[in-house]
């Protein structure tokens, strides 16, 4: 990709503008219109090969997703949700005789419809069209159709195989994965939103062959976990997988210095060590300073100052969008990263467009919020978390080799020390509860079969 101009593929919909989670919801799709009205304004559209992206088909969807999952999403409305709702809470004040009759109006829980995710207008259709453009995307970077691919609807990086979770529904980073693993030996993810990235670790978390790097915040108030509560320093991975999953916990009102001082060399280590063919990167803009439901202090420059820093080696990148609930911090963010991969410099002014009064008083491009939290991440804790997960790269045994042929047969598969067993079932036992306290609520409320899940 050196000495010449990256080819970049930019994936946009009008439709963007009218999904609508609701009126308390912090999630506003409307930022992605914004982002994409200061790209127009600067210009770099003209850099870009921008497409409308289409509609992922069923097929695409159960590549992950379990079939009744996606069936669900497909088939509900909010007026059922609402109805059901309703229904439930009316048997809810009647006998206990009814216990599990409530259970079964209950039962979108298990699919994680609730509060964080509710059923909206339009649903299904938001979902195929940002799963499509992952996963458009990926295909466009294992044929050489583009270098780098940006859908900044996408991101939805906490879906599971059958539940929504954490405003996700449709997880189109493990999607695009498994489009580029179609082509592509090893994939590096990449994940600088404030959330741990559970969705996707959980995905490739017995595998060599995807490596999930997250920094994210990790730390409880009063016994409650920051969302989703996961991504410890020890969640390394299981089987293949063990060493592959690398965790960076940080508490509080890290700044950028401080941020940049354990991604630049991790991130380095880990091209070394893993030598990725392709990377998946969630650029979540909750990890700026002044974010809506984030406790970082990064700043636009030092967000953006990553995303230079992974496009720096040079591999196809697919750029996704993710968390972010100051609308006008998240535009600014984006268009600023979409600028930096395609190598232009914009102005500070923000341009004429059609949301520039959403900006006052400042109609500035690089406007940093003033930091709100106070930095708790102590300099001994950031460096003894670098010098862990530069040791765990250190351990692993070079690049994971693997032939781009049929799966071998059972007879040939790698067999697993008869003694670590109880080790590790004891570990995945931990992770389990730790990662699918959801789902183990549910059974215990009887609205999922634990043996015919």
């Amino acid at each position: 990709m050196s000495g010449r101009k990256n080819k970049i593929a930019y994936f946009y919909d009008n439709d963007y503008t009218g999904y609508y989670y609701g009126p308390d919801h912090p999630m506003k799709p409307q930022r992605i219109a914004m982002t994409h009205q200061l790209v127009l304004g600067y210009g770099l559209h003209k850099h870009l090969d921008v497409y409308r992206p289409r509609l992922a088909q069923y097929d695409e969807l159960t590549a992950f997703h379990s079939e009744e999952f996606i069936d669900m999403l497909r088939s509900t409305t909010p007026e059922m949700q609402a109805r059901r709702r309703a229904q439930g809470q009316a048997l809810h004040s009647m006998h206990s005789m009814h216990s599990m009759l409530k259970a079964k109006w209950d039962s979108y829980l298990r699919w994680g419809i609730e509060y964080d995710c509710p059923i909206f207008h339009g649903l299904f259709k938001f979902c195929r069209q940002y799963a499509a453009a992952s996963i458009d995307g990926a295909y466009k970077l294992n044929h050489g159709q583009a270098d780098i691919a940006i859908n900044w609807a996408g991101g939805l990086h906490h879906a599971k195989k059958a539940e929504a979770s954490g405003f996700c529904y449709i997880n189109d980073c493990v999607l695009g994965i498994l489009e580029l693993l179609k082509h592509n030996p090893r994939v590096l993810y990449i994940d600088i939103d404030i959330h741990h990235g559970d969705g996707v670790e959980e995905a490739f978390y017995t595998t060599d062959r995807v490596m999930c790097v997250s920094f994210h915040l990790k730390q409880e108030w009063g016994g409650q976990p920051f969302f989703p509560g996961t991504g410890a320093l020890e969640e390394i991975g299981e089987y293949q997988g063990k060493g592959y999953s690398l965790n960076v916990p940080l508490v509080q009102g890290i700044d950028t210095e401080q941020y940049l001082g354990l991604f630049k060399p991790i991130i380095s280590k880990v091209m070394e060590v893993f030598q990725p063919g392709a990377i998946v990167l969630q650029c979540g803009a909750d990890s700026l300073v002044g974010d809506r439901l984030g406790m970082f202090n990064l700043t636009l420059e030092g967000h953006a100052e990553a995303v230079r820093y992974v496009k720096s080696f040079g591999l196809p990148i697919l750029v996704l969008g993710g968390g972010g609930y100051t609308k006008t911090t998240v535009a600014r963010a984006w268009t600023l990263e979409t600028a930096v991969l395609c190598e232009q410099e914009v102005e500070d002014a923000l341009p004429q467009q059609m949301y520039l009064d959403y900006f006052s008083p400042e109609y500035r491009l690089h406007y940093n919020r003033r930091p709100t939290w106070p930095n708790q991440n102590k300099k001994e804790e950031v460096e003894r978390i670098k010098t862990t997960l530069l040791q765990q790269l250190q351990q692993l045994q070079g690049a994971p080799g693997f032939a781009m042929r049929e799966r071998p047969p059972d007879a040939l598969l790698p067999e697993f020390a008869a003694e670590d067993e109880d080790q590790v079932h004891s570990r995945l036992k931990g992770y389990v509860k730790m990662h699918f306290e959801h789902n183990l609520k549910c059974v215990e409320k009887g609205l999922i079969d634990p043996y015919n899940a």
